[in-house]
């Protein structure tokens, strides 16, 4: 084995991963159909459904690839989110973990919308079985020279996790239902690892915020991979067209220096860790997609932008001529800017 090469999320792209596939050097097994690669192992970082055209395809290809051993997972927040839709609590019950049809719950027509491209084209016997697969999906990789979570890699969550539930929590179903509990250390840990910690706005003074989809926030994402980050304006993850309640330009954030413990999810270890999750657009830019020791390897495949891959071979630090992508134009590779 010579290498890794860290796939970022394919949100039902098939087209596109077979295409990143067969550029990297992966080729279908005569004899079994799976896809490998004569002397590298591919590592998925999660998220593999919802939004794309091509989810069944996808879910086929990748869970063939790990049943054959040519390529290693994480779990997403889009395949823990499925998980917690499909579990009623307490069974029989007919509420979900992740609710929807539920008319008296703020966010059950949002789950709906976010998971109806997996509904409608995973069906029947085939969402029960790759559901289940869904279950023995790990949350985070260490290999040693390299690490992969799909949002955060914050070594105080992996450790409670593994201390308590292994890094395969959720083939229990009472560790699914923890999970989703907001009281429990359990759901603040999976957050953390499956969709990336916080720092609030409102605590330093500064007025929520409507994402792009006029949500009202009062969170931002916090800028774990950069260990240079001191204020809230470099902490604080705020690219976007982003709006006050009022319709107004959100202000810019302040160079306003934060507790010591609102720093304490930032990556400082000089092991690679590989991530995806956070939608990047163009070239990777230094401090904001990829640092000495950090990378995402998401670049909205499923959003006009291009499914992505780092191709490891044992280095100490990131180099951004690693990244290889698949765009409509084809196969290229990315460089420094």
């Amino acid at each position: 084995m010579t290498g890794y090469d860290i796939i970022g999320d394919v949100h039902g792209c098939a087209g596109q991963l077979e295409e990143l596939l067969t550029a990297l050097g992966y080729q279908i097994n005569g004899a079994t159909g799976e896809y490998r690669h004569p002397s590298r192992r591919a590592i998925f970082v999660g998220d593999l459904i919802d939004r794309g055209d091509e989810q069944l395809r996808v879910l086929e290809i990748v869970k063939a690839m790990v049943d054959a051993d040519s390529t290693l997972i994480v779990m997403g927040n889009h395949e823990f989110n499925a998980l917690a839709y499909a579990t009623e609590s307490p069974t029989g019950s007919g509420k979900f973990l992740r609710p929807h049809d539920d008319p008296d719950n703020e966010y059950s027509e949002k789950n709906a919308h976010q998971h109806r491209a997996f509904l409608d084209q995973v069906t029947g016997t085939d969402r029960e079985r790759y559901l289940q697969w869904f279950t023995t999906i790990p949350m985070w990789l260490d290999l040693g020279g390299v690490r992969v979570v799909h949002a955060c890699w914050h070594a105080e969550s992996i450790a409670f996790v593994q201390q308590h539930y292994g890094s395969t929590p959720f083939t229990k179903v009472r560790n699914l239902v923890e999970a989703t509990d907001r009281s429990t250390e359990l759901y603040r840990a999976t957050e953390t690892l499956l969709k990336g910690p916080e720092i609030s706005l409102v605590d330093h003074d500064h007025p929520p915020y409507h994402d792009k989809d006029g949500h009202p926030r009062d969170s931002a994402r916090l800028q774990w991979w950069n260990s240079d980050a001191r204020t809230l304006r470099e902490l604080a993850e705020m690219g976007g067209n982003f709006t006050t309640g009022s319709g107004e330009p959100y202000p810019a954030l302040p160079e306003l220096e934060v507790a010591r413990s609102e720093t304490d999810f930032v990556y400082r270890n000089e092991v690679p860790v590989f991530y995806g999750h956070y939608w990047r657009q163009g070239l990777p830019k230094y401090l904001h997609d990829w640092t000495d020791y950090t990378a995402c390897v998401d670049f909205s495949a499923v959003k006009d932008g291009a499914l992505t891959a780092y191709r490891w071979s044992g280095e100490r630090k990131i180099d951004p001529a690693h990244y290889v992508s698949i765009a409509a134009t084809g196969t290229y590779q990315l460089l420094r800017e």
